[in-house]
């Protein structure tokens, strides 16, 4: 079922007849409203390097869309078009999770209905101080986040660390094919799409080696610097399948500065490894004398098809617009990058000494231990699915996002703690996650053997709160042999939303345990929000987790009745159109005078 991403018009008649009748809480958001930020997405024919043209998601007329960058301390409100005529959207603000409104995330089986066609949707966040760093935004709906993504930055008064400037490295991976073509055949029986990604484009271009060990030479990207000069490149993962590696040619010494939108002490490193869904923060000191005026930077795909490389340009002097001035890809690599690395930064980086938040929850302070075990099988007819604990969580596992659900029927379908702690965390009547407020959660995640004998390397991601990530592993988890190996270490953890499961030697017997992460979280975070792998088709097969955390009251009450009611229905009240303005709750307005 399709109903979570595409508009069917047979559905139009779920759409609720929009009511007249204002709550005493919400507020109209008419002409006079100004919302902070804009994004209108749309679908269109366009030419991505190294791919043929082809339909593809823009937002406000590109991709990846606009930089969107707020100062953190702020109340924002971001207004999202949906002008794909016969798609449903959904925008979910990566790694700020913890900033949204109840129905903002953006997970359209989770947490709020998706924008129908033609409407727009109003999504409310709050940023608090402590907040800044790197973050992007992209849709949630299948493959969309493929080109309807963009950075998203959140500013500080006094960074702790002193830069002139800085520089966004928006990463995107292309393929040949549109997204619907590749999604019906990744969910084909027998499964029918075994391309991987085309080309890794750096701020939207891209050229040199293509999957298919051909020389694309299309115009690349320019990154203008001075001489002498510090800058903060902020490295934005924002692939659907590609793990990348970078490197900048005659400048191997990059300082660490951020991982996942949380400081750390300076880490030097000669490259970067950046997965789908992280983001890093590194200081590039450049050249005070530079031998030559452009540099190139060097990105390679890894894991998944065979090596693409690709290239920006770092240019010194006068800048460059590169949509006026062409540059393009040489015939031969300036740098030899390392393969995959499991160590890269595992057990090395440590918090900033001025962090907010240095208090790790201990050993002792953990309530339970989660496993979310993670199993691809193979069905009779060749399909690929991957089980969770043994239940996969699909486009139609639910019929209507889950918080939705929870809300209509008064909390009569909370998922049940007694079942899941018979089914290692998950309860399998409602295929959620539950969790108590309070609660501090050890949550392993375990890579298995495949039915054909390997195994696969997949970043996961959280929504809520940020996690103390605990690190990786070989084999299965020993808790007691980690926390020796954290005290023997010159890192320590760090909070993070998005974190590795290595494949290691990539064989495994189908079933058996075969690698780990380790996530240490308390629970302080009322709602649902999903944990899952964030590889594109891994999602779309499955690999994706629904979480309700706090009771009934703590979730339910956060937009009490009568005020939730726009938000409870396809197409509902706080969905605005040309003839509607949408009604809306402003939550954290409400919640700040609370307080």
């Amino acid at each position: 079922m399709f109903f979570l991403r595409t508009f069917l018009p047979l559905l139009s008649v779920l759409l609720v007849e929009l009511s007249k009748v204002v709550y005493a809480d919400t507020q109209i958001h008419d002409d006079s409203f100004v919302p902070d930020g804009i994004l209108h997405v749309s679908s269109g024919l366009k030419k991505q390097s190294c791919v043929p043209t082809k339909d593809i998601l823009l937002v406000n007329g590109t991709s990846p869309g606009p930089e969107l960058r707020f100062k953190e301390g702020q109340t924002v409100w971001i207004r999202v078009f949906n002008d794909i005529p016969d798609q449903n959207l959904t925008m979910h603000w990566h790694g700020l999770t913890m900033a949204t409104a109840p129905f903002s995330d953006g997970t359209p089986a989770a947490a709020q209905w998706p924008i129908p066609p033609n409407h727009f949707f109003d999504y409310e966040l709050h940023v608090q101080v402590g907040m800044a760093g790197t973050y992007f935004y992209h849709s949630h709906v299948g493959l969309q986040a493929l080109s309807a993504t963009g950075p998203l930055i959140v500013e500080e008064e006094n960074a702790p660390y002193c830069y002139d400037a800085d520089r966004i490295v928006f990463l995107q991976d292309v393929f040949p094919d549109d997204d619907a073509f590749v999604e019906h055949a990744l969910l084909a029986s027998p499964m029918a799409y075994e391309r991987a990604q085309e080309m890794v484009l750096i701020n939207g271009k891209g050229g040199g080696l293509t999957s298919e060990e051909e020389f694309c030479n299309d115009t690349l990207s320019v990154i203008n610097v001075n001489p002498g000069k510090t800058y903060r490149l902020r490295l934005i993962g924002g692939t659907g399948l590609a793990i990348v590696t970078l490197g900048i040619e005659g400048h191997k010494n990059l300082e660490v500065i951020e991982a996942d939108a949380a400081y750390t002490e300076k880490h030097n490193t000669s490259f970067m490894q950046v997965a789908p869904g992280q983001r890093f923060s590194v200081l590039l000191h450049t050249k005070s004398k530079p031998d030559k005026q452009r540099y190139f930077l060097q990105v390679e795909s890894r894991e998944f098809g065979n090596l693409t490389r690709s290239y920006a340009v770092i240019n010194y002097g006068p800048p460059i617009n590169s949509s006026t001035t062409k540059f393009y890809p040489p015939t031969s690599p300036p740098l030899t990058l390392p393969p995959t690395d499991s160590a890269f930064l595992e057990y090395t980086l440590r918090p900033h000494h001025n962090s907010t938040d240095l208090v790790m929850p201990t050993a002792a302070d953990v309530t339970r231990r989660v496993h979310i075990t993670v199993r691809l099988n193979i069905t009779n007819q060749g399909g690929l699915i991957y089980d969770l604990n043994g239940y996969p969580w699909l486009e139609n596992s639910v019929e209507e996002p889950y918080l939705v659900s929870l809300y209509k029927n008064d909390g009569n379908k909370w998922p049940s703690i007694e079942r899941a702690l018979k089914n290692d965390g998950l309860d399998p009547k409602t295929l959620a996650f539950p969790a108590l407020l309070g609660e501090v959660l050890e949550i392993v995640i375990e890579n298995t053997g495949s039915p054909g004998y390997s195994t696969e390397t997949h970043p996961w991601h959280a929504h809520g709160a940020h996690y103390w990530d605990l690190g990786s592993g070989d084999g299965v988890y020993d808790p007691i042999a980690n926390e020796i190996k954290w005290a023997n270490s010159i890192g320590k953890p760090m909070k993070r939303d998005t974190t590795m499961v290595y494949k290691y030697s990539g064989h495994a017997a189908p079933g058996v345990v075969k690698g780990w992460r380790v996530w240490r979280l308390r629970v302080t975070q009322p709602g649902v929000w999903m944990i899952h792998c964030h590889l594109l088709p891994h999602m779309v097969w499955g690999m994706q987790t629904a979480w309700v955390m706090g009771n009934a009251t703590e979730v339910l009450d956060q937009v009490p009745r009568p005020d939730v009611e726009g938000y409870l229905a396809y197409g509902g009240s706080v969905m605005g159109n040309e003839t509607h303005s949408p009604e809306v709750v402003e939550f954290f307005n409400a919640w700040t005078e609370s307080q």
